[in-house]
């Protein structure tokens, strides 16, 4: 089931492009007094769609663009429709309606103008405005092995939460890990983040390392000791792959201590066409690779010791 957003976050991807459909005029009978819903009256709707066009652009392919004439024959059919009270539930249908429809669409800003509307006064016209975000899985992976490690954690995944356009939906336990790529340093704690979002991939990269600068990470040997790492590792089926960000993540699917945090929580989400438990059964497993600190109490006291 899709899932929409109220307000809009910060970052458009690239290669998106705004629609406009300005003062369509239909015919509809929506409103509070019994006349409105019988009589009828006009409706003037604004659409203000912004979309992914990168394939169309690129193949100048009429196939993979929005087509302002669909859009305008599906809110047609809505406002002609069965009647509502208000026209705040009028705007809101159209852009659910239109992001259910065309799965290129990011955002739908949709204005619903009532030049009839019951007033005793002079006006020009009343209108409500609404906008909606497209929402995405997304999966963190979050580790450190500096200082006390647990609260860092704890702190990492509060501030991922106050992101704007983003809503955490599921935090792992928390495990002891050994290093990886590097063996000679302390173990790690880790854990993993599912939620939804409205972030594009590259302002979410830019949320990571804001989180990890306020921890304290500073540049330092690749796979080295670390005050705090926040990777992204999906963002539903997006690929992206430049100088900056690759997604999917490259290296999740060989990390035990990513898999088994994320297993516990997403087993069933699909990356690049695997579940993630399958992900995890398929991975060479060391002993005590992910401990789970609630199985080694110790987990939580060492840092204090």
């Amino acid at each position: 089931m899709s899932a929409f957003r109220e307000e809009g976050p910060e970052g458009e991807m690239t290669g998106q492009s705004i629609i406009r459909v300005e003062r369509l005029c239909v015919y509809g009978h929506h409103g509070v007094l019994p006349e409105e819903t019988r009589l009828g009256q006009r409706f003037v709707i604004d659409l203000e769609i912004c979309a992914d066009t990168r394939d169309a652009v690129e193949g100048d392919d009429y196939t993979q663009a929005v087509c302002y004439a669909a859009l305008c024959e599906r809110v047609v059919a809505l406002v002609s429709g069965p009647p509502v009270r208000l026209i705040e539930t009028l705007a809101d249908r159209i852009a659910r309606d239109l992001l259910g429809a065309f799965p290129t669409i990011a955002r739908a800003r949709i204005r619903v103008g009532k030049p009839g509307a019951p007033i005793a006064h002079g006006f020009d016209t009343v209108s409500v405005e609404t906008t909606l975000w497209r929402q995405r899985s997304v999966g963190f992976s979050l580790g450190c092995n500096m200082g006390d490690r647990a609260a860092a954690l704890r702190m990492a995944v509060t501030w991922l939460g106050l992101a704007p356009g983003l809503e955490i939906e599921a935090v792992s336990g928390l495990y002891r890990t050994a290093p990886w790529g590097v063996t000679d340093q302390p173990d790690f704690y880790n854990l993993c983040v599912t939620g939804r979002t409205s972030l594009a991939p590259h302002a979410l990269l830019r949320l990571c390392k804001e989180i990890e600068t306020r921890l304290g990470r500073t540049p330092g040997m690749r796979w080295g000791a670390r005050a705090m790492d926040v990777d992204l590792l999906y963002l539903d089926d997006c690929a992206v792959s430049d100088s900056v960000l690759t997604l999917p993540h490259p290296h999740m699917t060989g990390r035990a201590f990513v898999l088994v945090p994320l297993a516990e929580i997403a087993p069933a989400q699909k990356i690049s066409g695997q579940s993630v438990s399958d992900m995890l059964d398929r991975l060479p497993r060391a002993a005590d690779d992910a401990v789970p600190c609630t199985d080694a109490p110790f987990c939580l006291t060492e840092d204090q010791t």
